[in-house]
């Protein structure tokens, strides 16, 4: 029976196995479920009866899915427990005579290790059990490797779970065995031949055999080995050239395909280069000054069956270059015109930067008139454009290898500036917008998007479309939710940028945050409540504002809708016919994330007699304090007020020669008390005389407190009294005016409108008389001088005037002091 079992049929125990133990012999009777009527019977040879447990039958090989019938022999003395396998559910034993038991199962599960444990009593008595399945390798493939032998490759498929050397499944190919067992390829010696031929792996085990063929021509299954000892040579800024050799001689007369993968770390690119016998490659558009790592591999051109392994890698770095073209853009404040461009990456500036170099002149002119250099932290600068012309501006970068490609911007005057487009809502979804505008005929060089946000100042940030675009996904790290940001459409013409459409938006709206209008005020009308605020702020906006509600808190504590509007720019609520009480307002902004800035405000209504009681006091207030305020102003500058209404006004002195006359030409002056009197009711006009002026021979010396009067050559028929005495002097107390308040000192002579004295003859003005001089005296003992009380006064009768007189003598009165000599 057993060498049934390892034959190449499956056979599956399913009737019963009679065992008949004794001391020297076992009988086994087994049926198969093939051969439906017959029994083989075998006796084994007699043995010595055993001190230990003993089951039956062992070490042989089960196919998945048969059944197999196990016994175990006691020894005498010993009692029965159990007998089961390892990994299979406990079943109850049947027995067969007072020594031997027997157990049928089912084997539906293949050994995990090397066998199947079939146990007797304990785990220290058994037997191994090989459950397993017969070959199932599939897919058999031939090829060559180095045009002189022949590997032929196979898929395994199912395993066989048959670990035991002895056991195994063994391979031959084309009757000649394969030496590895474990691996699902055999190679064999090949002679020389040509056109297709057959090969044949046989598969077998102790369960079975599997034969599998494969038909093909060697010429066309050629894999090759990888290439050895890749290098680098020729390295340039852009371009390289990488070799290596074969290992196997013959390949230097096939066509061959080569692909030659290069990466710098993050991205990789492949290549294809062929050739008979290739041996080399030429790698173009590469990086200045970039580390790279190559790669390659090779197939035959012709009848290509598979691509060779990757070849050891081989490290290289390009030489440096200029850098690229600046990406320059601009940006325009409230007085200057900023130029920006990208900060180059590692692939673009080949070389580490030193410096920016600036250029701009107007369209009008011929050259460049105006350069500045940048330091090479910077990516902008601000420029004081005359903003009423076109201006042509170049940016260059520098490195150690030269400069870069000059990239030029034109900036427009700002008479076509961008205030004449709408600007339009646009909301941001996953993170930025997307952004669709109408194409434009006028852009022959694609179209800039830029970006900045709304609220505050910042840089701007730009990105450029092709020409066959019209639609832009605007992304940037930069981006915040619930910040408004401005985006702006330009078609790049030939000449400056033009604005098509602009858009305002946010990322993402975020609901207002409390306390957004502030303040929050109210007004009363009657009965009514206007609740008002200032404008909010666009920094202050987290969303577009879609319009305003009004609430109040009833007395749950719950919010009554009052008032609402759909006016984003209304900056008033009103809650009409309310009760005197006191009452919270609440004030939203609607939004498409909800309403949010909730402000509180708590509102006490007063009856109208209140209102006006108010009014009126608060008038009165105001009143009396402006009348405190002006009262004090006027108190502390009494005397400025004073001198601008009412100047001072000098009193005359004059000495006591003043009237005197020589050689009879000295007229009398008459001064008398009620001239004194009249005096007392006016105000003395001022005199203004320009001192140490000679007037007719005279000279008036006119210093405040007095005025001193003498008379040089004259002429008078008394005799001049040689003695000068002391000046008679006009006391200089205050007259009072008429309206009660104190004159100025007086400080004018005769000729002044506000002095009208009575004029009995005609006189000639002093205003008309060249300046006085100081000094000039008052003569004593001109006729009809008549002292009298303590007003002295003189007569002056005139009755011709000589045209030589040294000076006109009127029939006038002046006001005399006391003189001290009487």
């Amino acid at each position: 029976m057993p060498d049934q079992i390892g034959s190449t049929h499956s056979w599956n125990w399913t009737s019963y196995l009679a065992l008949e133990c004794a001391s020297h012999s076992v009988r086994i009777s087994l049926q198969d479920n093939i051969a439906s009527s017959w029994m083989q019977e075998k006796t084994l040879p007699g043995r010595k009866v055993s001190t230990k447990p003993e089951v039956y039958p062992r070490d042989k090989v089960f196919e998945v899915g048969s059944t197999a019938t196990f016994c175990c022999i006691m020894p005498p003395g010993q009692v029965f427990n159990k007998l089961y396998l390892t990994g299979y559910n406990a079943s109850d034993a049947t027995k067969i005579s007072d020594h031997t038991y027997a157990l049928t199962v089912l084997l539906n599960q293949p050994s995990e290790h090397s066998c199947t444990d079939v146990k007797c009593q304990s785990s220290n008595y058994g037997a191994c059990a090989y459950i397993g399945y017969p070959p199932d390798d599939r897919d058999l493939w031939c090829e060559t490797r180095d045009l002189e032998s022949v590997d032929c490759h196979w898929s395994i498929g199912r395993k066989t779970h048959l670990h035991k050397p002895s056991i195994s499944t063994k391979y031959q190919l084309n009757g000649r065995d394969c030496p590895e067992r474990y691996k699902a390829s055999c190679s064999q010696r090949i002679e020389a031949h040509s056109g297709e031929r057959e090969w044949m792996l046989t598969a077998k085990n102790k369960l079975g055999r599997k034969d599998l063929i494969d038909r093909s021509d060697l010429r066309r299954r050629v894999h090759m080995f990888a290439p050895e000892e890749l290098s680098s040579s020729s390295v340039n800024a852009r371009n390289i050239t990488l070799m290596w050799k074969w290992r196997v001689q013959r390949y230097v007369d096939l066509d061959i395909t080569c692909q030659i993968n290069i990466s710098d770390g993050e991205t990789s690119t492949e290549i294809t280069a062929n050739g008979v016998g290739l041996l080399s490659a030429i790698v173009k558009d590469l990086i200045p000054n970039w580390n790279y790592i190559a790669t390659v591999r090779c197939g035959t051109t012709q009848h290509f069956w598979k691509w060779s392994n990757w070849s050891q890698s081989v490290n290289f770095q390009t030489r440096g270059d200029v850098p690229d073209a600046l990406d320059v853009w601009m940006q325009r404040t409230e007085d200057q015109t900023v130029i920006l461009w990208k900060e180059l990456q590692a692939e673009q500036s080949h070389g580490e930067i030193s410096e920016y170099e600036v250029s701009w002149k107007k369209t009008s002119e011929s050259e460049l008139q105006n350069q500045t250099k940048v330091d090479k932290n910077d990516h902008s600068v601000a420029l004081n454009l005359d903003r009423a012309e076109e201006h042509i501006v170049t940016v260059t970068a520098r490195n150690i290898n030269g400069s870069s490609a000059p990239s030029t911007i034109i900036i427009p005057p700002l008479s076509t500036g961008s205030h004449h487009v709408d600007t339009n809502q646009i909301s941001g979804s996953d993170g930025g917008f997307y952004l669709s505008w109408s194409p434009s005929p006028a852009a022959s060089c694609g179209y800039v998007v830029d970006w900045c946000l709304v609220s505050e100042s910042c840089r701007v940030e730009w990105m450029k479309v092709t020409t066959n675009e019209s639609n832009a996904r605007i992304v940037s790290e930069n981006f915040i939710d619930g910040q408004r940001y401005l985006l702006s459409v330009y078609a790049c013409t030939l000449r400056a940028p033009v604005l098509l459409e602009r858009r305002e938006g946010y990322v993402k709206e975020k609901i207002i945050e409390k306390g957004l209008f502030q303040p929050l005020q109210w007004k009363q009308h009657h009965s009514d409540v206007e609740v008002f605020w200032r404008p909010v702020p666009l920094r202050n906006q987290s969303a577009f504002i879609h319009g305003y509600v009004l609430y109040y808190t009833d007395n749950n504590n719950k919010l009554v809708l009052i008032d609402s509007t759909d006016n984003p720019e209304a900056t008033r609520l009103t809650a009409p016919n309310l009760k005197i009480h006191t009452y919270t307002f609440t004030v939203k902004a609607k939004t498409a994330a909800g309403e949010g800035g909730d402000s509180v405000i708590i509102v006490t209504l007063n009856s109208l007699t209140d209102n006006l009681i108010q009014v009126i006091s608060i008038s009165l207030i105001v009143i009396f304090a402006l009348l405190s305020l002006v009262t004090i102003l006027c108190y502390r500058h009494w005397s400025c007020i004073k001198h601008k209404v009412y100047p001072p006004i000098p009193k005359p002195v004059l000495t006591d020669k003043w009237l005197a006359t020589v050689d009879n030409r000295c007229h009398p002056l008459c001064v008398d008390q009620y001239v004194h009197s009249e005096i007392s009711n006016m105000a003395v006009p001022e005199l203004f005389r320009k001192p140490a002026a000679p007037v007719n021979h005279y000279v008036i010396q006119g210093n405040d407190p007095y005025i001193s009067v003498q008379t040089i050559n004259g002429y008078c028929n008394h005799a001049v009294d040689t003695h000068i005495p002391q000046p008679l002097i006009i006391p200089t107390t205050d007259i009072p005016t008429q309206q009660g308040t104190p004159s100025p000192p007086f400080r004018s002579l005769f000729p002044n409108p506000s002095y009208d004295l009575t004029m009995e003859t005609e006189y000639e003005p002093f205003s008309q008389d060249p300046q006085l001089q100081e000094g000039t005296l008052l003569g004593k003992g001109c006729d009809g001088y008549q002292p009298q009380t303590k007003t002295e006064f003189f007569c002056l009768d005139q009755k011709e005037e000589r045209p030589d007189s040294p000076m006109s003598c009127v029939s006038t009165y002046v006001l005399l002091p006391q003189s001290p000599h009487v």
